[in-house]
């Protein structure tokens, strides 16, 4: 049966896409989930719009992305912490800790899951973050940590 994508199906394909797929599956699992529609003469015309409007969709939160991560990579990120005498913290800096400073620089809030810290900072010096914007952005922030 041909139907045509309303939402972005895993493996199937993204929003106005004409697919084939069995019958059961479109008639008891697609079409009642509202995730696809039959695909009919005149609702070809209304795929093609579907698909305009999802690749301009994805193509506006694709330039956001790359704007922000251009703004984040050009803002110097100094975070202070109480540290010894050979520049070991005497706690860490954790990804919760980066995601606020972040928001307090930048202005717009970063979510900490998007944040990629392999291990929390432990120690005074230049460390290299990368924030997942988006599929197609990352941004590499540099942390700079300075003793108290």
């Amino acid at each position: 049966m041909k139907i045509i994508l309303q939402r972005e199906v895993e493996k199937l394909g993204a929003p106005g896409d004409v697919v084939d797929v069995a019958d059961g599956y479109a008639r008891n699992y697609l079409i009642p989930r509202g995730m696809a529609a039959p695909a009919l003469k005149g609702a070809v015309r209304h795929a093609e719009r579907l698909r305009r409007a999802h690749e301009q969709r994805v193509t506006r939160g694709r330039d956001e992305a790359q704007a922000l991560a251009d703004r984040l990579t050009a803002l110097p990120i100094r975070m202070k912490a109480k540290a010894g005498e050979e520049g070991r913290l005497f706690g860490s800096i954790t990804v919760s800790d980066v995601a606020g400073e972040l928001e307090r620089v930048a202005g717009d809030a970063i979510d900490r899951k998007r944040i990629h810290l392999p291990e929390p900072i432990r120690s005074v010096g230049s460390h290299e973050v990368v924030v997942h914007l988006h599929p197609d952005v990352n941004a590499s922030v540099t942390v700079e940590v300075v003793a108290q």
